[in-house]
């Protein structure tokens, strides 16, 4: 006998705009994706390095699932650059992971790029039936929130986790965009509340906060610290990387 999912219904009919967060991507079968405008987070380090190429001039960037299929791109004979990532380490034979420091204007600048990690992307297919999908890290923080607070639409904040499992940092940056819109008319469900409430006990200092994290962990045994610090600076961007068709590109204000 087959199993009914209850999906959430989203509050905007009720007159406020929905807030609300996935806090794996193995639960957004609960949600009405369709119903959202989606911010895909995996702050170590997919989509802070997106927001990063994005920033230094990177034509686009096109999110693959598979290592196979970032692959393909290569028989097609075009200059794209390719990225993949699996475990926190670059995949043999691609030309890069995802370490933000990959993705400067001297090597990215008028390039487009093929993705695929071990998280983010992942996350961000599951998510492709959303009415818009973004991209959100501490770079771009105040002008992803900025942005979303002009939307008229329910807003579905997606943790990438760690292999569909929860993490902190991801929650973490959820809560902190909950904390730009929770006094701007937004509807928060319990997982927002709870995003924000751990936003609140790490906000002082989250390099310090993050340290316990377990992907942290994961990064600095692969001796990428920097790539950990990088991340955790807060607006050194405003772009904000958008799906259109099957690429990310900068969203035109």
């Amino acid at each position: 006998m087959s199993e009914n999912i209850n999906t959430q219904t989203p509050p905007l009919a009720n007159g406020g705009r929905g807030a609300h967060v996935c806090l794996t991507p193995a639960l957004l079968p609960l949600f009405n994706v369709e119903d959202y405008i989606v911010v895909v987070i995996d702050i170590f380090r997919a989509t802070s390095s997106i927001c990063y190429g994005i920033e230094n001039g990177a034509e686009a960037i096109i999110p693959v699932s598979q290592v196979e299929e970032c692959a393909a791109y290569r028989e097609k004979g075009l200059d794209y650059l390719l990225a993949a990532e699996r475990d926190g380490s670059v995949v043999e034979g691609f030309d890069f992971g995802n370490s933000p420091f990959s993705y400067t204007k001297e090597k990215v600048a008028g390039k487009t790029i093929v993705l695929t990690t071990t998280n983010g992307t992942h996350a961000l297919h599951l998510s492709r039936s959303a009415k818009k999908i973004v991209i959100g890290s501490f770079l771009n923080l105040t002008a992803l929130s900025n942005w979303l607070n002009t939307q008229n639409e329910n807003i579905l904040l997606v943790c990438a986790g760690w292999k569909n499992n929860f993490n902190l940092e991801d929650t973490l940056f959820a809560g902190a965009v909950v904390d730009q819109l929770k006094d701007k008319g937004f509807v928060l469900d319990d997982a927002a509340i709870a995003a924000n409430d751990l936003f609140q006990t790490g906000k002082h200092d989250i390099n310090v906060y993050l340290k316990k994290t377990s992907h942290g962990e994961r990064l600095k045994k692969l001796g990428i610290e920097k790539d950990i610090e990088f991340c955790l600076q807060i607006d050194l961007t405003t772009a904000i990387p958008v799906l259109e068709g099957e690429k990310l590109v900068k969203l035109k204000a």
